[in-house]
C-alpha cells in the first residue's frame, strides 16, 4: 500500500468536509445546543424567581387550619366562620388569592376531602404542601385516639431517615465514596455517544463511496490509485473530521459553560447558602479531601442542597478522568474503523443509497445489540452478559465504555477487548477491501450477499 497516495485521499477528504458549510453549521451549533442543555437549569433556578401567593383555606374539618404554616412565598389565609368554599369560588376574580381551597368536615372514618379552585393549574409545591399538611393533621388526629402519652415524643424519636453510604474499596486497601448515579450517567452518556458518531460518520463514509461511484468520479481516481488506498483513505479522512469537530465541540462547550459560570455564579453561589465560602476550603490543588468535604458539609449542613453539591462535586473530581477520557477515545477510534470499513463496503457494492438497507443489516444489528445491553450493563456492569459483550468486538465499543466509570474493568479485559477490536478491525479491513476493489467498478446489478461472500473470496 502506497501511503503517500492514502495521504492525499486523506487530505482530500479531510478539506473537503471541513470547508463545507454543512459541517461549519454543525460544529458551531452543537456546542452552543449542549452548553445551553448544561446551563439552562442553572439559570432557571438563579434568575427565576417565584411570585408570592395567597391561598385561602376554608376549613369545615375544624382540625386541619392549625397545621399550615407559611412558607418564603406562600401565605396561607384562614377563611372566617361561615365562609364556604363553593361561595367564593363564584366571586374568585375579585379576590386577590392565588387558589382557594375547601376542607369538608370530618366522616364516619375521620377522613376529609379537599377540592381548590384556581384560575390556572395549581403549583405542584403547593399542592404537594396542602396534601403533606392535611394528612398530618388527620393522621395526628386518628393516633390521638389511642391516648398514647407523649406521642410527638415517641414519632419524632421513631423517624428515621438513614442513608446508604456507598465506599468503593481502592487497590491500595483504601475506601473512597462513590455514586453510583454519577457512574450511570456517565455510562449512558459515553456509550451512546459512540453509538451515534460510530453509526454518523460510518454512513457518512458509505455515502461518500456511493456518490464517487455513481457520479463515475471513482473511474477516474481508481486509474491513479489502488481501491483498497482509496478506501483506507476515505475511512481515515473522515475520522480526522469527527476527531476536529469533536474537540471543537469539547472546546466550545467548556467556552460557553464557564462564559455562563462567570455570568451567574455569584449569584447562583449565594442562592447555595454560601457555597463560595465553602470551595474556598478547597486545598491549592483545586482537589476536596475528606477533611475539606467533611466541613464544607458541616458549614451548609448535612441535609441542604449545598452540601448535596458538594458531595457530587468530591465525586466528580475523583473519577480517573484520564483513563475514562483515554478509553473512549480508543474506542470511538477503533469502533468508527471496525464498522466504517464496513459501511464503505457497502457502499461500494451499491449503485445508490436506497439499495443500501439490506445490506446494512449485519452492521447495524451489532450496534443496536450493544446498545441495548449497554442499558443493562450501567446497572450491572460485571454480570456476565456485560464482560463478554465488552470484549466480543462488534459490541465493545458501547458496552465497555458503559462499565469503565464503575472501576470495575481488569486490566486484563481492557488489553484482551483492545487488542481483538484491532484484530477485527484489519481482518475486516481486508475483507472489505476485496469488496471494494470489485464492488467500486461494478454498475448495473443489485448486490446480495451472495455477490459479497463471491468477491470475497476472489484472490488479489
Amino acid at each position: 500500500m502506497n501511503w503517500k497516495k492514502v495521504g492525499i485521499v486523506i487530505n482530500h477528504e479531510y478539506m473537503t468536509r471541513v470547508r463545507k458549510k454543512s459541517f461549519i453549521l454543525t460544529t458551531l451549533i452543537t456546542p452552543l445546543a449542549l452548553g445551553l442543555l448544561i446551563v439552562v437549569p442553572t439559570l432557571i433556578m438563579v434568575f427565576t424567581g417565584q411570585e408570592d401567593q395567597k391561598v385561602k383555606v376554608i376549613d369545615e374539618s375544624g382540625i386541619v387550619a392549625p397545621y399550615f404554616e407559611n412558607s418564603e412565598h406562600t401565605t396561607y389565609v384562614m377563611g372566617e366562620p361561615g365562609e364556604t368554599a363553593e361561595a367564593l369560588k363564584d366571586h374568585f376574580d375579585e379576590l386577590d388569592y392565588y387558589a382557594i381551597v375547601g376542607i369538608s368536615p370530618l366522616d364516619e372514618k375521620g377522613d376529609v376531602s379537599v377540592v381548590s379552585y384556581s384560575k390556572e393549574p395549581l403549583n405542584m409545591d403547593i399542592k404537594n404542601a396542602i396534601n403533606r399538611t392535611v394528612n398530618k393533621a388527620v393522621e395526628t388526629r386518628k393516633l390521638a385516639r389511642y391516648d398514647i402519652v407523649d406521642l410527638d415524643s415517641i414519632l419524632a424519636d421513631v423517624k428515621t431517615d438513614i442513608k446508604v453510604n456507598s465506599m468503593t474499596i481502592t487497590n491500595d486497601g483504601d475506601a473512597k465514596e462513590d455514586s453510583v448515579e454519577i457512574y450511570m450517567v456517565l455510562s449512558y452518556v459515553m456509550s451512546f455517544l459512540i453509538y451515534m458518531f460510530v453509526f454518523i460518520f460510518g454512513s457518512m463514509v458509505m455515502r461518500s463511496v456511493i456518490d464517487e461511484k455513481s457520479s463515475r468520479v471513482v473511474e477516474v481516481i481508481v486509474s491513479s490509485v489502488k481501491s483498497v488506498e482509496l478506501m483506507m483513505g476515505k475511512i481515515i479522512g473522515v475520522a480526522l473530521v469527527a476527531l476536529t469537530q469533536f474537540f471543537i465541540w469539547i472546546a466550545l462547550t467548556l467556552v460557553i459553560v464557564f462564559a455562563v459560570q462567570t455570568v451567574a455564579g455569584p449569584k447562583l453561589m449565594q442562592n447555595m447558602g454560601g457555597m463560595t465560602e465553602m470551595v474556598a476550603m478547597t486545598g491549592a490543588d483545586g482537589n476536596i479531601g475528606p477533611e475539606d468535604m467533611a466541613a464544607m458539609i458541616e458549614q451548609a449542613g448535612a441535609d441542604s442542597d449545598a452540601a448535596g453539591m458538594v458531595k457530587i462535586l468530591a465525586q466528580v473530581k475523583s473519577l480517573d478522568w484520564g483513563m475514562i477520557i483515554g478509553c473512549f477515545l480508543i474506542y470511538f477510534l477503533l469502533g468508527y474503523l471496525l464498522y466504517a470499513s464496513m459501511f464503505a463496503a457497502i457502499g461500494a457494492a451499491v449503485d445508490n443509497e436506497a439499495d443500501t438497507s439490506q445490506l446494512q443489516l449485519p452492521v447495524t444489528i451489532p450496534l443496536i445489540i450493544g446498545l441495548f445491553i449497554m442499558l443493562q450493563t450501567f446497572q450491572h456492569p460485571s454480570s456476565p452478559l456485560s464482560v463478554w459483550a465488552s470484549i466480543i468486538p462488534w459490541t465493545s465499543p458501547m458496552v465497555m465504555l458503559a462499565r469503565v466509570p464503575f472501576g470495575v474493568v481488569p486490566a486484563w479485559q481492557l488489553i484482551l477487548s483492545i487488542v481483538l477490536l484491532i484484530i477485527t478491525f484489519l481482518a475486516t479491513a481486508w475483507l472489505s477491501a476485496k469488496i471494494y476493489r470489485i464492488g467500486i467498478l461494478t454498475y448495473g446489478k443489485k448486490s446480495t450477499f451472495k455477490d459479497l461472500l463471491k468477491w470475497m473470496k476472489l484472490k488479489d
